[in-house]
């Protein structure tokens, strides 16, 4: 059994010093780091009460931000946010799409390098670049208003190239309207859709009812188109091989006006000349799909 005698000291907790206060803020050396974290939410904290009691149920978004760029009202972001250009959720900034980095391009580097050395090589390098990637660059492609030229050399209808020479090289969607068209004519012309010897409606006299006669229709000499090749394309010049078989006038005036039409609105072409083996700037012995050179099927 254990007796407490008066002599023995009471039990005090352990003093811990109490750090002095002072009005001024610079004698406070531990807590500056802390103070611009503390004194943004406490700004974010007090933005939100002030902006709270303040709205009023008939403010609109236009009245608060106008209040809030004169200083009347200050909110934070979990009631009203501006973003901007540079913020995080910017446009620049890493919150949306990712951008690509169009300045690490190891072949334009190569090409600005050597244009003081030598210029003639930087050029043909970036022809050579723009002649290769030119289905990657978008630019406004529309018709020409300067009519189309319409040539003859030497044109067999059972065996010559037709020529086309556009004022710029095609895009892939241009090469898609030609070689539609194209494929529509031929297959017009091989049904026989293309017979100048059968043409009674528009033989006939437009004040009277118009008829036709079957029995006249199916006696008349068909015509056909028998055989096409492919659309090869060099840059901007383009060729096909043709056997219309019968020399079929109609069958022309139905290309010629159908090309007039998409040289006008849709891709200018400069000229198209019916016959001959040859055409200027075309070569023969440019077969590679890098210099230019492509072929579409018909």
């Amino acid at each position: 059994m254990f007796t407490l005698q008066q002599w023995t000291p009471h039990l005090q907790p352990l003093s811990t010093p109490q750090p002095s206060f002072h009005r001024q803020s610079n004698h406070y050396p531990p807590l500056r780091p802390i103070l611009p974290a503390f004194h943004t939410h406490f700004q974010r904290n007090r933005r939100i009460l002030i902006a709270k009691s303040r709205r009023s149920p008939k403010s609109n978004t236009t009245d608060l931000k106008t209040q809030i760029d004169e200083g009347i009202v200050d909110i934070g972001p979990d009631e009203y946010e501006v973003e901007d250009e540079f913020s995080p959720r910017g446009r620049f900034g890493k919150g949306g799409e990712e951008e690509k980095d169009y300045d690490r391009d190891p072949e334009f580097a190569e090409i600005l390098g050597s244009c003081l050395d030598d210029p003639q090589k930087a050029q043909s390098k970036m022809e050579d670049r723009l002649r290769r990637k030119r289905t990657k660059i978008l630019h406004t492609k529309t018709g020409s208003a300067t009519p189309m030229k319409v040539q003859f050399n030497k044109f067999d209808f059972s065996n010559s190239y037709i020529w086309f020479e556009f004022y710029n090289a095609p895009l892939d969607k241009d090469v898609s309207l030609i070689c539609d068209t194209i494929r529509s004519w031929h297959i017009v012309g091989r049904l026989g859709g293309c017979n100048s010897m059968n043409m009674q409606l528009s033989q006939s006299p437009f004040d009277k009812r118009p008829s036709y006669d079957a029995i006249q229709g199916a006696n008349v000499t068909p015509t056909t188109f028998y055989n096409i090749g492919d659309l090869e394309i060099q840059d901007n010049l383009a060729r096909i091989w043709v056997d219309i078989g019968t020399s079929e006038p109609l069958m022309l005036d139905i290309l010629i006006n159908a090309l007039t039409h998409i040289s006008s609105d849709y891709v200018g072409i400069k000229q198209v000349v019916f016959g001959g083996s040859e055409f200027e700037n075309w070569k023969e012995n440019l077969k590679s799909e890098d210099a230019g050179y492509t072929v579409h099927k018909i």
